[in-house]
């Protein structure tokens, strides 16, 4: 039997019911396909950050090394400035693990309305690569006369080489496996270094990629794009920012960011990758089992993937798809009355009725 070590960070607000919804799932199927998960719960974020000024202990990188998996829920606190829960927790172990590819995907699932017109099930299905470790998010800059009617504020952004080719490159292998379409976001046009040089190194790599049908858009026609003719992408491939900015677009055109998952990937198989769901922490329906809990249990199921468990991982998505579809135990998000216990409860009965049959 297969045994793998999960640090379990439950984090804020809703974070810590849709966790708990997750592991119920992943404890099921776990069961089903004769593995194991050993979970290690850490209880960082916000509470966390009120008692010691930090969003987790200065050896909390270290403690994360020992783990092959980290399994995160959401971060963040009404009272706690954004820019210090992520830079206290999320940022730091993004880049101590160099979980340079975050992937989000995107899909239009069956039962699930998309606001968007002439849009049926199925239609949309994008995955965005979103660089993770550098770019418009690297922490360097700072102030000079600091609240002062003189302030300024230096935010640079980092885009070396390597860490432009090596996500641009895993973009493109991941296109092979999926249609051979791959769309790369820029705004070379306003940022004439930085994305002239993600815009070189693209078209360089493409050379190695005959087969791949490859095209340039601007962030801003992106944006558009997504809305008006999603159909039209399947691999993306962006910047730290431009990448979170279209995955939230992607999420709102399927559904809500209830069903976002994501995960924070590295190649480095001595080092953990991270596995989130994209929404927030929701404060205002916190502690009142009205989450959806779907983005966490599909970010699990990408957590198996990783892990090699890939029947399991089918299971989890088979059991969300056949949820979704029948429409029953859905919570208000979704258009349903069902509490968050609910549907979970209704995806594990899923889970084990693809056994009976």
């Amino acid at each position: 039997m297969n045994n793998y070590n999960i640090a379990v960070i439950p984090g804020d607000g809703i974070g810590t019911e849709v966790v708990d919804s997750a592991i119920k799932v992943l404890n099921e199927v776990s069961k089903k396909n004769n593995f194991k998960l050993n979970y290690k719960f850490y209880e960082w974020g916000s509470n966390y950050y009120f008692k010691n000024k930090l969003m987790m202990p200065k050896n909390g990188l270290e403690l994360l090394s020992e783990s092959e998996s980290i399994f995160l829920g959401a971060i963040g606190h009404p009272e706690i400035q954004d820019h210090l829960t992520l830079n206290g927790l999320l940022l730091p172990i993004r880049r101590k693990f160099d979980q340079f590819v975050c992937i989000r995907p995107s899909v239009l699932f069956p039962g699930v309305n998309s606001p968007l017109k002439n849009v049926n099930e199925g239609e949309i299905d994008i995955i965005v690569v979103r660089e993770n470790t550098e770019g418009e998010y690297a922490n360097v800059g700072g102030f000079q006369y600091h609240e002062t009617e003189d302030e300024i504020a230096l935010q640079t952004a980092v885009f070396t080489r390597k860490g432009t080719e090596r996500i641009i490159r895993y973009s493109f292998e991941l296109a092979k496996q999926r249609s051979k379409k791959l769309t790369s976001i820029t705004k070379s046009n306003a940022q004439g270094y930085s994305m002239v040089l993600w815009d070189r190194v693209f078209n360089e790599v493409s050379v190695d990629y005959p087969e791949i049908e490859t095209n340039s858009l601007l962030i801003d026609a992106a944006c558009m794009d997504f809305i008006r003719k999603p159909k039209d992408f399947d691999v993306v491939v962006a910047s730290n920012l431009f990448g979170d900015i279209l995955t939230d677009i992607g999420a709102m055109i399927t559904g809500g960011l209830g069903l976002a998952s994501s995960g924070n990937i590295s190649l480095n198989k001595d080092n953990p990758s991270m596995f989130e769901p994209t929404h927030g922490s929701a404060p205002d329906i916190a502690g009142k089992n009205l989450a959806n809990p779907i983005a966490q249990i599909l970010t699990g199921a990408m957590m198996l993937s990783h892990l090699g468990e890939n029947k399991a991982a089918n299971d989890i998505r088979e059991a969300v798809v056949k949820t979704l579809k029948n429409g029953n135990n859905l919570t208000s998000d979704l258009g349903g009355t069902s509490k968050t216990d609910q549907c979970t409860n209704e995806i594990i009965r899923h889970i084990w009725i693809q056994t009976k049959n």
